[in-house]
């Protein structure tokens, strides 16, 4: 019955089962948690599983560069793999300017900021950050790019993403890249950083797929603020394709309320399912690349549907699986009225990444599972 769903897919050379994806999630988690978790979602029947939010330098417990670290995504990954699934790596360069955010650190421990108000602190220093940082440091990231690349193909991820938010997406952005040298100004000068740090992954691991996460602004209403405007796709995409993207991530751009990548049922623009495909439509006009959906998919026949059509070729969920992750199992067993459907309530997925308890979900105390 959902046979484009439940139909193998081939992205240079590596095959996945089918064609859902578990989006790249902050989960907020401990490892053993963690590791739960994404095996439940694994073995619920998810061909790929994106692990977000992988720093390409040195970083504090979750690092490919630290021992600790590159041991725990090998566990993971062999986790992953026990049941089927194949894991991606989202490779992330922070934007967020920590030594600026340091004079308001007394309120931040005093607790004198919600955690929206501190995300809108940290969105406003991006653009002096982006602005001023040197070009040996920029060089200095690429680079790093490439070495992140290297260790996550030695920890056996079969996949790289690139995160297309983050950095890439502030130096792909008007609104925070202001730079007079070679990297800012016009969209070819802004899709530079994100070109150059395709080709460094493409150097480092040349037979793995690349996928680029493709954050889009929009505007008219206004949403999003680092990514790339609409109107500049035509000439993003053929950059980052001729750079070596294999497959575009395709979402809303981050650095505003989280409740619009995130968005609510109650979202005065994003409000229905598919949310985001409009802007897989917009590539598509671009590109033959293979185009992975998101934003709110959770009934299988309206996935079946964009699948068949051709409007996307992968179709990811991050709180729907969350929700259930047994939906593949449950759809192919003919048993979707089993199946606990993702409210877009946000309580416990966003609400508990933003109170660091945790990205969760209402379901989670209740027998979903059998």
């Amino acid at each position: 019955m959902y046979d484009f769903l439940n139909s193998p897919f081939t992205l240079r050379g590596v095959t996945l089962k089918n064609r859902l994806v578990f989006a790249p999630t902050t989960l907020g988690l401990s490892a053993d948690e963690a590791m739960e978790k994404l095996g439940r979602i694994a073995k619920g029947g998810a061909a790929l599983i994106i692990l977000g939010d992988v720093a390409i330098e040195p970083a504090r417990g979750s690092s490919l560069f630290e021992e600790n670290g590159f041991m725990m995504y090998q566990k993971l990954i062999t986790h992953i793999h026990e049941f089927g699934a194949l894991a991606a790596a989202q490779l992330h360069m922070s934007d967020s300017d920590i030594k600026g955010m340091m004079k308001y650190m007394p309120d931040i421990k005093a607790g004198r900021y919600s955690p929206n108000q501190l995300r809108a602190l940290l969105n406003d220093l991006t653009a002096d950050y982006i602005t001023s940082m040197p070009i040996d440091r920029i060089k200095t990231i690429i680079k790093q790019f490439g070495e992140a690349a290297k260790l996550a193909q030695k920890a056996g991820f079969d996949i790289i993403q690139i995160h297309g938010d983050r950095m890439c997406g502030s130096m792909s952005s008007s609104i925070y890249n202001h730079r007079i040298d070679e990297y800012g100004g016009s969209p070819e000068n802004r899709a530079r950083f994100a070109c150059e740090a395709i080709m460094a992954v493409r150097e480092a691991v040349p037979d793995m797929p690349i996928d680029y996460k493709l954050a889009i602004r929009q505007e008219n209403p206004h949403y999003g603020n680092a990514g790339v405007l609409e109107s500049e796709l035509a000439v993003f995409v053929p950059l980052l394709e001729a750079a070596g993207a294999d497959a575009f991530h395709v979402a809303l751009a981050n650095h505003s309320d989280l409740s619009d990548t995130i968005p609510p049922l109650n979202h005065p623009y994003f409000k229905t399912e598919g949310c985001f495909l409009k802007f897989c439509d917009e590539v598509r006009e671009l590109s033959d690349k293979p185009l992975c959906g998101v934003g709110r998919l959770t009934h299988p026949d309206m996935i079946e549907k964009q699948l068949s059509e051709g409007r996307i070729q992968l179709a990811a969920m991050s709180r729907q699986l969350l929700a259930d992750d047994q939906w593949l199992n449950k759809v192919n067993a003919g048993r979707e009225n089993e199946i606990h459907y993702c409210m877009a309530c946000n309580k416990k997925c966003l609400g508990g990444m933003q109170a660091h308890q945790g990205t969760r979900c209402i379901y989670d105390k209740t027998e979903i599972f059998s």
